[in-house]
């Protein structure tokens, strides 16, 4: 039922019935969501297609009209709110973990504010930058948002002539300063990591131990945000 109340963020449970053993069974999944938390009108999400997966197939099958499952409310912790307004943001993500920083980025992120927002997206190859053309449109209006799109392969992709690495080295190698005007200094800048737990573990690690950075934990209040969904 709209309007569908959520924090820029957070995630929810779709779900469809049926599997090969039991057709009436509801397999369910945590998704991110990306549409901003005003928006009334419609839900959206950023998927990918696992072809051996229980939903994902089913999901991309559906048309308009057909029923899903939703859950009653959007749940987690991955959000602006423990981001003081005096700290920058560094967002993070490697393909669908892009999803929770579209929704901040559509509800929340002043476009001309004092608060510098930078996100660093990587995929495989550049057809797989989803959002791509919207963010550099965002990144071209708001001298505040910085986008910086990362291809992993870039010698598979001969059309692509941006930058290209894991992000884990990405994050490291002063591109972020040199191209958006954001330290990676806990004291200026509260750091986000969503999409794959070996990118985030890799990040994570040199972020606590080179910069000092302190992970966001329930009651513990830092300045790492992680959302290990993958």
């Amino acid at each position: 039922q709209l309007p569908f109340v959520f924090q820029a963020g957070q995630y929810t449970v779709l779900g469809m019935r049926g599997t090969v053993d039991d057709p009436e069974k509801l397999v369910r999944r945590a998704y991110s969501i990306a549409s901003s938390s005003r928006a009334d009108e419609f839900i959206e999400f950023y998927l990918a297609l696992v072809p051996s997966g229980e939903l994902s197939p089913k999901l991309f099958n559906l048309q308009v009209n057909d029923r899903l499952f939703l859950s009653a409310k959007a749940t987690g912790m991955f959000t602006l709110a423990r981001v003081p307004r005096d700290k920058h943001v560094i967002l993070v993500g490697t393909g669908t973990g892009l999803a929770p920083y579209m929704s901040m980025l559509r509800s929340e992120v002043e476009c001309g504010g004092a608060q510098k927002v930078v996100v660093l997206h990587g995929a495989r190859y550049s057809w797989d930058l989803a959002y791509r053309t919207e963010l550099m449109s965002l990144s071209g209006r708001c001298p505040n948002i910085s986008y910086l799109p990362v291809v992993s392969r870039g010698e598979d992709d001969p059309t692509w002539g941006g930058l290209t690495g894991y992000l884990q080295y990405v994050l490291f190698s002063g591109e972020l300063e040199r191209c958006a005007g954001i330290p990676v200094d806990p004291k200026q800048a509260h750091a986000f990591l969503c999409g794959n737990p070996l990118m985030i573990e890799a990040a994570k690690a040199r972020l606590v131990a080179e910069r000092g950075y302190v992970p966001d934990y329930k009651k513990e209040i830092g300045t790492l945000h992680l959302e290990e969904y993958w």
